[in-house]
């Protein structure tokens, strides 16, 4: 919500909150003022308009000090007169600020009010909800350190069976043999008849023992008869 008002026969556009400069007013610091000339109510996207102001609507402010604006120069000259005058000039003003807008019984600081405090509520959720996780994470990595920090299991240590080894001797007994005449004849080896190379095998050792034979080198060509020598030139410089 905010409102347009007048003071010192200026307009100021205002909402809660807001602290602005006005012609300087006969109040002392600290009170609170009613500023009935309210020529404008906006709430969303409804709105007010006065004529000239409305009515049920008033804008409360406090008084937060008294200041004075920037210095003015005033210069003034008449030409071709020597008339020159230079006046200086600070506006005495008075800070206010906005502490609630009323119409017709709506109060703008109570929903201002209203705001803040579901947002107090909210941020203050927030951070209960990662304080709870933070004390979560540090009691997870307390319970990985200490593990990490024991030791390996060791190996189990029983021990080895003391049974001695049997102390049985060995049966002496000795197995049947089997006869002699079904072991000769079960036991010799049959003499195989050696194969015979087939006639192809002949013919290939033929060939290969005339590859071994070295080549018959060629015959050796007959010398180059010798060039006979050229004869000298002579020349008409030489005779």
């Amino acid at each position: 919500m905010y409102a347009v008002i007048e003071t010192g026969g200026k307009q100021y556009r205002v909402e809660v909150g807001t602290e602005l400069e006005v012609e300087s007013l006969d109040v002392e610091l600290g009170k609170t003022l009613t500023i009935d000339r309210v020529l404008l109510v906006a709430d969303g996207d409804d709105a007010s308009i006065g004529r000239p102001v409305v009515d049920g609507a008033a804008v409360s402010a406090e008084v937060v000090r008294q200041t004075r604006g920037d210095k003015v120069i005033a210069f003034k000259y008449r030409p071709k007169a020597r008339r020159r005058v230079k006046k200086g000039h600070r506006q005495e003003l008075t800070v206010l600020r906005i502490s609630d807008i009323v119409l017709n019984g709506k109060s703008a600081a109570k929903e201002v009010a209203k705001a803040e405090s579901d947002a107090k509520t909210e941020r203050q959720r927030l951070e209960q909800a990662a304080a709870a996780q933070a004390a979560k994470d540090a009691e997870l990595a307390a319970k990985l350190a200490e593990s990490a920090k024991k030791p390996a299991a060791k190996p189990s240590t029983a021990k080895a069976s003391t049974a001695k080894p049997s102390t049985a001797k060995p049966s002496t007994k000795t197995e049947a043999k089997p006869t002699t005449a079904t072991t000769k004849a079960d036991l010799a080896p049959a003499k195989a008849a050696p194969a015979r190379k087939p006639a192809t095998s002949r013919a290939k050792a033929a060939t290969d023992a005339a590859a071994e034979k070295p080549a018959a080198k060629p015959a050796a060509k007959p010398a180059a008869k010798p060039r006979a020598a050229a004869k000298p030139r002579t020349t008409k410089k030489d005779e």
